[in-house]
């Protein structure tokens, strides 16, 4: 029997593309879950070239009950993908993890719920993780995690420290998902930092992450963040960063370290590559 949307505590939403590799490992993380609640799993696969959705297709066979396969008839792009699956999210919350990352902790979900719902005063529980490359090497961990959280005013200014979206858990509400209508929405490029950041900003609400590591996130050649070239990343930063100063309020205060964050992180850079009408107007902006 189907999952009744009355009941479902948890909307998993996983977007995939060209994750053959990979997306039976993210498949059997959401699987694992032990819970005392139902779930449904969502996977937005974007036409892939290779064999992610046969792989897919199988699970989907073994756990009907569990597993939504979202296609679509040509290459639509991860951002329009993931407001493809978001959009069919029945769930009170939802998990978000990409098909080439996976999670390593069974109770990772009853966790992370029980954290939300006893916790009004938070819009997202994300927990710590692994960054692995892509021969499952760790490339990083936290030492000691701790408990973190984080307003609207650390989000806007960069302080998001383990809240990769594959520990990213929110609640399925409009004051955050209407992002998804948000026409810059679709220009961005770190879209999960926009939407944490429209998440804080939309509800007064915080982020809170648990001192637990429970995914691993994979740097590989295939990524779409992890490994592309440094100046093409830094370039989509700015156009983050000129997106968050357009659509966001800040106070005084807040633009002169908006402005700070500019000259240390990014002027440099457009002067370098003479992005001069660019620079200009971020400063006007922000003066």
């Amino acid at each position: 029997m189907a999952v009744s949307e009355h009941d479902l505590m948890v909307s998993v939403c996983c977007i995939t593309y060209n994750h053959e590799k990979y997306i039976a490992q993210a498949l059997e993380g959401f699987l694992m879950q032990e819970t005392n609640f139902k779930y449904e799993i969502l996977i937005g696969e974007d036409k892939s070239t290779d064999g992610t959705k046969a792989v897919v297709e199988a699970y989907r066979k073994q756990y009907p009950e569990m597993i939504k396969l979202i296609t679509h008839d040509t290459n639509i792009g991860a951002i329009r993908n993931q407001i493809g699956v978001l959009t069919q999210a029945k769930g009170k919350y939802v998990a978000m993890c990409d098909g080439d990352d996976f999670w390593t902790d069974a109770s990772k979900l009853q966790k992370q719920v029980d954290f939300l719902e006893a916790n009004d005063d938070y819009v997202i529980c994300c927990h710590h993780s692994e960054v692995i490359d892509d021969q499952d090497k760790i490339v990083y961990v936290k030492d000691s995690p701790v408990a973190l959280e984080f307003d609207y005013k650390d989000v806007l200014l960069g302080k998001r420290e383990e809240t990769r979206i594959c520990s990213l858990m929110m609640r399925n509400i409009k004051e955050v998902t209407e992002v998804t209508a948000q026409s810059w929405y679709l220009d961005t490029y770190g879209t999960d930092t926009l939407l944490k950041l429209y998440a804080v900003a939309n509800t007064g609400k915080k982020i809170y992450v648990l001192p637990d590591v429970m995914a691993c996130y994979r740097y590989h050649n295939g990524g779409i963040w992890s490994m592309i070239d440094p100046k093409v990343r830094k370039s989509r930063m700015i156009s983050d960063f000129n997106l968050t100063i357009k659509n966001f309020q800040y106070s005084s205060l807040q633009k002169r370290e908006l402005l700070n964050i500019y000259f240390k992180q990014y002027f440099l850079f457009d002067i370098r590559y003479f992005n001069f009408s660019s620079a200009f107007q971020t400063i006007t902006a922000l003066w």
